[in-house]
């Protein structure tokens, strides 16, 4: 077992309880219908005392399931709740005459998540990587009390394909997105096995919880669109998204923290700290660390949702 890992599931036995006849905290997945287009798959760790919530956002090519442990391990403390984003996991795939798969969109579906649910947003903290911040944030610009605070990390917030992985820049750009989209379809099978471990050494190498990797593999492709196919369509947007916030960054008041993976190879850890600077935010770069901080070091994102409480 990874150390991060071992680490984490010491805390989770650790964990005093009240009683012992006390349940043991468990995940539980169901279905949210949000309108007649998105319905959405979602992960939940009730609490029936809860000092906050927390709700976690994922990223390409995850789902809801990238949190299951750290949502259990946090669950004696928080309700926490994670979703698959529409075209990810297990939600819907609508064709995009129908929903576009902007992160403007993604953050109208993250605001009706959180209404469906009846989250007290004055106790809430998102934690959203990837694909997940730039939403959060979005949300943030027209809601400042949607949380009481955001943890982002490992994201594009600006226009600077320069500080992007090949393939992400080709994404953002018209001429080269189609062929990209093609070439990442057809070698699923490779990005699925090592897109979370391309940007680590050997000694760094760790595994994936299997009913997570069997996630992003049993659906990857569902309803006639691939897990790359709305990857593609997000990207689509991209560019607008990223321009609009970054003019309007100065306008952000929900308290946000950075973090982010000192290896990251996707997304170099010089659009965090720019990021940073420009908002006026803390960072924390990761040493040692990749693209993917929650399944490589589980508990140290632990305590960094922790921390946002404090």
């Amino acid at each position: 077992m990874h150390f991060a890992h071992l680490l984490l599931a010491t805390a989770i036995a650790s964990t005093p309880v009240a009683g012992a006849n006390e349940k043991p905290t468990s995940a539980e997945t169901g279905f949210v219908r949000l309108d007649d287009d998105i319905t959405l798959r979602r992960l939940v760790v009730r609490n029936a005392n809860p000092q906050g919530a927390v709700l976690f956002l994922h990223g390409f090519p995850e789902s809801s399931l990238a949190f299951k442990d750290i949502a259990i391990a946090l669950g004696d403390d928080y309700e926490v709740h994670a979703f698959d984003w529409p075209g990810y996991g297990q939600s819907s795939r609508p064709s995009p005459d129908r929903f576009a798969y902007a992160p403007a969109d993604y953050a109208r579906v993250l605001k009706a998540y959180i209404a469906h649910e009846r989250i007290d947003t004055s106790k809430l903290t998102i934690y959203a990587t990837d694909i997940g911040a730039l939403p959060a944030l979005l949300l943030a610009l027209d809601e400042p009390h949607i949380a009481r605070g955001i943890i982002v990390g490992d994201f594009a917030p600006f226009d600077r394909p320069q500080l992007m992985h090949e393939n992400l820049r080709n994404l953002k750009s018209p001429g080269s997105a189609e062929p990209t989209r093609a070439a990442m379809n057809a070698n699923h099978a490779d990005i699925i096995a090592n897109v979370h471990r391309r940007d680590l050494p050997p000694e760094s190498q760790y595994d994936l919880a299997p009913e997570f990797q069997a996630d992003i593999a049993s659906n990857w492709k569902r309803d006639g669109m691939t897990t790359v196919d709305a990857f593609a369509h997000y990207y689509a947007h991209f560019t607008r998204d990223q321009r609009y916030f970054e003019a309007n960054v100065a306008k952000l008041q929900t308290p946000v923290r950075v973090v982010w993976g000192e290896r990251d190879i996707y997304i170099r850890p010089d659009m965090g700290l720019e990021f940073a600077a420009k908002a006026r935010l803390q960072i924390d770069v990761l040493p040692g660390i990749g693209h993917f901080p929650h399944p490589q070091d589980p508990a140290r994102t632990a305590l960094d949702v922790r921390a946002s409480f404090r």
